[in-house]
C-alpha cells in the first residue's frame, strides 16, 4: 500500500504550467488592487472637486458685482461670478422642461440688448407647470441695469438640458449663443445671467457650478471601474482555490489508487475477487465451463 504525503499532493505545484498560475496570480492581484484604487481615486476627486465648486457657487454671491467684459469669456474661474450689465430688454423665449427644487416649470429667458449692440441672455426667473406666454410677466421697460451670477452656454443633452427639437416658436430647449443666434436678428453673447432675485414675482433661477465640475455619468463610471477591478480581485483568488482543490483531489485519487490506470490491472485496494469470492477473470478471457 502506498504511503500518502503532503509533498506528493502538492507536488504539481512545481510544474511550468502552476508556475504560470501562480506568477499570474502574483502580478494581477495588486495591479487590479491598483488600478481599483486609481479609479476610486478618481471618484473621490470628483466628488471634491463638486463639494468645491458647489461652495464656490455660494461664495460667489456675497462678492461685489463685476462688468460683463470683465468676467468674458466664460471659464471655470468666472462662471458663477457676480456681474451687471445694462440695456434694453427685447425678445423673450421660454426654455421648459426645467426643474428648480424638484418641481417641473419653465424659464422666463429675456435678451438684453446692451450699448454694444450685442444682446445678453438673461433669466429673470421660473415658473411652474408647462410653458405659457400668458403667465409670464412683462419685462420692464426702458432701461435697466440687471445684476446677477455669469453661466457658460448650455449643450443640449448634457448636465439636464433637453436635447428635444420641434418646439413651438417663442421657445428654445438650451440657452446658447449658438441656439438663439437662430432666433434674432443681432449677436449674442456666448453667456447668460440669472437674476439674484426673481423679476416681477418669478422665482429666481439658482446658479450652476461649472460644467466638468458635477457628479456626472462620469464619475459614477469611475466608481463602477472601481467595483469591477476589486471585484475581479475576487474572482481570480476563487478561480486560483478551485484550480488547486481540483489538482490536489486528483494527486489524491492517484496516491490512494483511485483514479484509472488503463492498463487493466487491478487498482489499489481491489483483491481480485468477485462478490462472490471468486477469482476473477482477466479482461478478454472467457470463464471455463463448469
Amino acid at each position: 500500500m502506498r504511503t500518502r504525503t503532503v509533498g506528493g499532493v502538492y507536488r504539481f505545484l512545481l510544474t511550468p504550467r502552476w508556475w504560470g498560475i501562480n506568477v499570474f496570480l502574483l502580478l494581477s492581484i495588486p495591479f487590479c488592487i491598483f488600478m481599483g484604487s486609481w479609479q476610486l481615486g478618481r471618484f473621490e476627486d470628483r466628488v471634491d472637486n463638486h463639494r468645491e465648486a458647489e461652495e464656490r457657487v455660494v461664495s460667489d454671491q456675497r462678492e461685489e458685482a463685476r462688468p460683463l467684459d470683465d468676467l468674458l469669456p466664460v471659464t471655470k474661474a468666472t462662471s458663477g461670478k457676480q456681474t451687471t450689465a445694462s440695456g434694453r430688454y427685447d425678445t423673450e423665449l421660454l426654455v421648459p422642461d426645467r426643474k428648480v427644487d424638484g418641481e417641473d416649470g419653465y424659464y422666463v429667458l429675456t435678451l438684453l440688448r446692451t450699448d454694444t449692440g450685442r444682446a445678453l441672455p438673461v433669466v429673470r426667473g421660473w415658473l411652474p407647470g408647462a410653458p405659457d406666454p400668458a403667465k409670464v410677466p412683462a419685462p420692464p421697460a426702458g432701461e435697466v441695469t440687471v445684476t446677477g451670477a455669469l453661466q457658460a452656454s448650455e449643450t443640449p443633452g448634457s448636465n439636464g438640458v433637453s436635447a428635444r427639437g420641434g418646439l413651438p416658436q417663442g421657445q428654445t430647449a438650451a440657452i446658447s449663443s449658438a441656439s438663439l443666434v437662430n432666433l434674432v436678428p443681432y449677436d449674442v453673447y456666448d453667456a447668460w445671467v440669472t437674476l439674484n432675485r426673481g423679476d416681477s414675482g418669478m422665482q429666481a433661477v439658482p446658479a450652476s457650478a461649472p460644467g466638468g465640475t458635477g457628479l456626472d455619468l462620469k464619475a459614477f463610471q469611475n466608481l463602477g471601474y472601481t467595483a469591477e477591478w476589486f471585484a475581479f480581485v475576487g474572482f481570480v483568488i476563487f478561480m486560483w482555490f478551485r484550480l488547486l482543490r481540483r489538482e490536489v483531489e486528483l494527486a489524491r485519487d492517484a496516491e490512494l489508487g483511485l483514479a484509472e490506470g488503463g492498463d487493466g490491472t487491478a487498482e489499489d485496494g481491489d483483491d481480485g475477487t468477485e462478490d462472490d469470492g471468486t477469482p476473477r477473470q482477466p479482461a478478454g478471457v472467457s470463464s471455463p465451463v463448469q
